[in-house]
């Protein structure tokens, strides 16, 4: 497992003021995670490219977007294109996952599968050869603020053994409801990238949760690999 990394949402940030927001936790945090929802893949609406093309301007962290849309083989590559550090695609829209990936590496991202509460990971085993980054999400997707979904704990360990059991460096990432309360669950099970939106931006101090938060996940990761 990698050393857990934390990855604040701007879902959950100041749409009038995401570059401050992006600079309050430039110093502590891995990656600035950003959700690209269209109103068709999820019931919500946020930003897209252009958004995207601007922050990479003023972000002094890679950006890890995650693309919660439909058609995500049309799109995907164009966000690896602009600089994302990472790009995140869902199983559950794309209709070539395994091109859309190569596509995304190729552009020099890393590349991510996402799957969705009620999706099992099994019949994703042997796509792990081709992206960086699992992410599973412990919400259903399009809204931030949720509620944790303990049913997707099962699901972290199981992904946690497909990854082990076929010797790759791929990441384990959580998205939903990751807050002090919840984080060393995720990382006892075998996460070790967190996506935590109202718990650092609903904060007074947004770089002092982000700390917090990776402190409670590096105690609790060392469960994970006993």
């Amino acid at each position: 497992m990698a050393a857990p990394q934390i990855s604040p949402s701007i879902l959950s940030a100041d749409f009038a003021r995401l570059a401050d927001d992006v600079a309050a936790v430039s110093g502590v945090a891995d990656w600035v995670h950003v959700d690209v929802m269209d109103n068709h893949f999820v019931p919500n609406l946020t930003i897209g490219l252009p958004v995207v093309q601007a922050l990479l301007k003023h972000s002094a962290l890679p950006l890890d977007c995650h693309l919660m849309i439909e058609d995500p083989d049309r799109w995907a590559p164009q966000y690896a294109e602009a600089g994302a550090g990472s790009v995140t695609i869902h199983a559950e829209a794309a209709k070539a996952p395994i091109r859309t990936l190569r596509a995304i590496r190729a552009a020099g991202a890393r590349a991510g599968l996402g799957i969705n509460p009620a999706t099992p990971v099994e019949p994703y085993e042997d796509l792990l050869g081709e992206i960086d980054m699992l992410l599973l999400m412990t919400v259903e997707p399009g809204f931030g603020g949720q509620k944790f979904l303990d049913l997707v704990l099962p699901k972290i360990r199981r992904a946690r053994e497909m990854i082990k059991g076929r010797d790759l460096n791929v990441w384990l990432q959580v998205d939903g409801g990751v807050s002090a309360e919840t984080i060393e669950r995720c990382a006892e099970a075998g996460a070790d990238v967190f996506v935590a939106g109202s718990a650092v931006y609903g904060a007074d101090d947004p770089a002092e949760a982000v700390r917090r938060l990776r402190a409670q996940a590096e105690r609790a990761a060392p469960a994970a690999d006993g």
